[in-house]
């Protein structure tokens, strides 16, 4: 697939901002001019629709520039302009309507709407990475921070330019993420609202668990999903300066 920019812009912190596409898969990279290059690379996952989730995804991408890092996006699949995913979307209204009426959420919902994300994502995160370490201006090593975290779980047991991982406890967690936690030997930075009205505090916990990281380390702060404490992020860019600078 071939990786093409479709415009650039220059943030007022000097940081290059470039939207581009991979195929049809849109994303946005940013890299800092300040640094000298070639720029250790952080790939941020968010839960899709880049549009509404830009402010808070390009906030993330400024504080890893002002660091040294250039940091890079894509849209999540079956998300914001790409094509649905018909199978997705029904685990989605079933999950919605088991919440709305009090019910646990199955395992089998769990399965569907979260694994056809996952095998599709990282491939593709595999063919952004590839095209975006040919520019002069990018290098290893790399980080993956954000988003669903069985992508991230995925990603850190498949693709061995990954170095180190910031993981977000935020999302339905598939019996089959449980496994492969076991295989994921990078270091780890996972950040937990103890709280969040979405998320399944114990499955949380017992993937933490299952990580087999020599090095990892759960930040769990009080409050919801949207309650993130300020200086989370501060813990998370230290936590790729220590591994990435």
């Amino acid at each position: 697939m071939q990786l093409h920019f479709s415009s650039e812009h220059r943030l007022e912190d000097g940081v290059l901002e470039r939207p581009f596409t991979l195929g049809d898969i849109p994303g946005m990279l940013w890299t800092p001019t300040a640094a000298p290059a070639p720029a250790p690379l952080i790939l941020l996952g968010h839960p899709g629709g880049l549009p509404r989730m830009y402010p808070r995804v390009a906030a993330r991408a400024r504080r890893s520039a002002a660091d040294g890092f250039a940091a890079a996006t894509i849209e999540l699949p079956g998300s914001g302009d790409r094509p649905r995913i018909p199978a997705v979307d029904q685990a989605r209204a079933d999950l919605r309507r088991a919440m709305e009426a009090g019910e646990p959420v199955s395992d089998d919902i769990i399965d569907r709407l979260i694994l056809p994300l996952v095998d599709t994502a990282v491939p593709e995160w595999q063919a952004t990475l590839d095209a975006l370490l040919d520019l002069p201006e990018l290098g290893g090593p790399v980080g993956y921070s954000g988003g669903v975290i069985s992508i991230g779980t995925r990603l850190a047991v498949v693709e061995p330019r990954i170095k180190a991982a910031s993981l977000f406890a935020g999302s339905f967690i598939p019996r089959a993420t449980l496994e492969e936690a076991r295989r994921v030997s990078i270091p780890l930075h996972v950040l937990l609202q103890w709280d969040d009205e979405g998320n399944d505090r114990q499955a949380a916990l017992d993937l933490f668990d299952a990580f087999g990281s020599k090095e990892k380390a759960l930040h769990a702060n009080m409050g919801g999903h949207t309650g993130v404490p300020p200086w989370a992020a501060s813990a998370a860019a230290e936590f790729f300066i220590r591994h990435l600078a």
